[in-house]
């Protein structure tokens, strides 16, 4: 991981096309603005996860050949 030391204003640039710009500070909080392009999604760590983990329960989950059917009928 590399760690960087930014103050309020100050940005960091990732890839070409990526910037994050240090708005705030407030005691153990940082605000922190991104910009990207739309086509990149940004998500929250816990919300990237919660994602993942669904698309994961949805790729193992068994679905009967009748309820697929019952879908395209």
């Amino acid at each position: 991981m590399l760690a960087l030391s930014r103050k309020i204003g100050e940005s960091i640039i990732i890839g070409n096309d990526i910037e994050l710009t240090i708005l705030e500070v407030k005691g153990d909080q940082v605000k922190i603005g991104i910009n990207a392009p739309k086509a990149i999604p940004i998500y929250r760590k816990e919300i990237y996860l919660q994602i993942q983990d669904s698309n994961k329960e949805a790729a193992t989950s068994e679905i009967s050949a009748d309820a697929l059917k019952n879908l395209f009928q």
